[in-house]
């Protein structure tokens, strides 16, 4: 069945996966790269704004240094990816260039969504090469980051990066044709989910381990960039980017891999950052009346409705807040550390101005700096 829904998309961003352009002995492997670039280049033609998030600088450095396999310790991971970079952004300006394309390397770190202005001014850059007509070539800092080394193959980083800059689309190339109800290569049975409305603890229990040898990703960090994506309101697809012209497919709207459907409320760029640009430093509990307020009321936490914190976290950071049960449902910035949470928990605002000053907030979080998940 076509995907009707699809059409007019014209922001998208496409995530090539480490396993897709590189050989069984971790080398790049250039006739997909090629493939992948005259697809992107054709949308571009065509008018559509896209955006790469590429794996392979690691893949690239273990090319140029001749190593037999992926190195395990973190420094040598980081050298890799130092030596690799380069040749990887090399590789794609090349091939770009036989369409008269320009690209742009943007290298994001954890810092760059974590932080406000960072996150502002990392928009802004995308923005602005969109603009002059450039391809944004992103990766995520692997010379000094560790999390995308150790777990996310960039699939987070697209997520974030589509959220970021308002993507209609996002796209994530791998081996794999998409999200299927057991494991294709241990069960002949397995099915493709072809549409998933909705994120359920059952979806996620579909998800299986990491897959290649030179990848670091899975369907786990599929899952969870389906998450930030469809919260914040971009449509993801999952698909095999070793099908001929799966990219164009895609957009054509023809039926390929899985999509995971957008929610419909939109949130704003601020919410976004609070919901999946921190990480969260610490727990705070509440009762079901301040759930109840926060989740149909849109009103703020406040201390009477608050029954412990977890963790140990400043005024600012990023907080989980979770029910009775302990599940995660909303996320937020603390206007009050965890050692003074513990002394006003529980309290009416006459009685915190008693336990810590007259300037003390009325919120343990605001309203506006809080984000419900679920």
């Amino acid at each position: 069945m076509e995907r009707k829904h699809l059409s007019g998309r014209k922001k998208i961003v496409v995530k090539i996966g480490t396993s897709l352009i590189t050989t069984s002995s971790g080398r790049l492997n250039s006739k997909q790269m090629e493939s992948l670039v005259n697809q992107v280049a054709m949308l571009r033609k065509q008018g559509h704004l896209i955006l790469v998030v590429t794996s392979g600088a690691i893949a690239a450095g273990i090319e140029c240094l001749g190593l037999k396999s992926r190195p395990k310790e973190i420094p040598k991971l980081q050298a890799a990816a130092s030596v690799g970079q380069g040749l990887l952004v090399e590789r794609y300006a090349n091939l770009f260039n036989k369409y008269n394309l320009k690209v742009g390397q943007v290298l994001v770190t954890q810092f760059d969504v974590t932080h406000r202005q960072q996150y502002l001014n990392t928009r802004n850059t995308l923005n602005k090469l969109f603009e002059l007509g450039v391809v944004p070539v992103v990766n995520e800092n692997d010379t000094t980051a560790i999390d995308e080394i150790k777990f996310g193959d960039n699939d987070t980083l697209a997520a974030l990066v589509a959220s970021l800059i308002k993507a209609d689309l996002l796209i994530l190339l791998s081996d794999i044709e998409g999200l299927y109800t057991a494991d294709p290569r241990l069960r002949k049975d397995a099915k493709l989910v072809c549409e998933v409305e909705d994120i359920t603890s059952e979806v996620e229990s579909l998800a299986g381990g990491v897959g290649t040898k030179f990848g670091s990703g899975g369907m786990i960090t599929k899952i969870q960039a389906g998450k930030i994506a469809t919260f914040s309101g971009v449509c993801m697809i999952i698909a095999d980017g070793r099908k001929p012209n799966v990219v164009l497919d895609i957009v054509d709207g023809r039926p390929v891999g899985t999509v995971f459907l957008p929610k419909k409320k939109k949130v704003s760029s601020k919410k976004l950052w609070i919901a999946f640009g921190h990480t969260s430093k610490g727990k705070i509990k509440i009762d079901n009346g301040a759930k109840k307020a926060i989740i149909e009321g849109g009103k703020s936490l406040l201390p009477a409705g608050t029954i412990d914190c977890f963790g140990k976290f400043s005024v600012g950071d990023s907080v989980d807040i979770v029910d009775l049960n302990g599940e995660i449902f909303a996320k937020g910035l603390t206007n009050f550390s965890s050692d003074e949470i513990k002394k006003i928990k529980g309290l009416r605002r006459g009685e915190v101005v008693k336990k810590l000053s007259e300037e003390a907030s009325e919120e343990i979080i605001h309203r506006d700096c809080l984000v419900v998940l679920k």
